[in-house]
């Protein structure tokens, strides 16, 4: 037996070997797979104001992987706004909960002011800051 590095084709294998195991444990809930809700918002000129990135994994749980506003347009509600209509469409396909991490440094506040509540904390990633972990129930709004 070795170890070595494994190439993009060998990932993929491993991916596609713990979802099978992992899909006949637990059967999908909403899909067979990942279903994509990113938008973005912009001005009249245009310009991309900010963005979300997430989407609805196998279990109905929707999975906020980037949210972002540029710095200029903050606390104008354009991220709560871009945050309710991907939850308003993942329960509308589905899905029951929502789940997101932040660090302290970024939007934790802005989580709570939403409706999450937080279920975990790993202090010291970076060093001197948290990561948050966040969840909210979906079948609640």
């Amino acid at each position: 037996m070795k170890i070595e590095s494994c190439t993009r084709e060998q990932a993929k294998h491993i991916v596609n070997a713990l979802n099978d195991y992992n899909l006949n444990i637990v059967p999908p809930v909403v899909s067979e797979n990942w279903t994509p809700l990113e938008f973005i918002m912009k001005n009249e000129q245009n310009e991309i104001l900010g963005g979300i990135l997430s989407g609805i994994g196998y279990w109905g749980v929707l999975e906020i992987k980037i949210l972002w506003v540029q710095e200029s347009y903050r606390k104008r509600g354009i991220g709560s706004l871009l945050l309710r209509t991907i939850e308003k469409e993942a329960k509308e396909k589905g899905a029951t909960l929502s789940t997101v991490d932040t660090f302290d440094f970024q939007a934790e506040q802005f989580y709570f002011k939403n409706g999450y509540k937080e279920f975990g904390r790993l202090n010291n990633f970076p060093e001197g800051h948290q990561r948050i972990y966040f969840s909210k129930d979906l079948r609640e709004i």
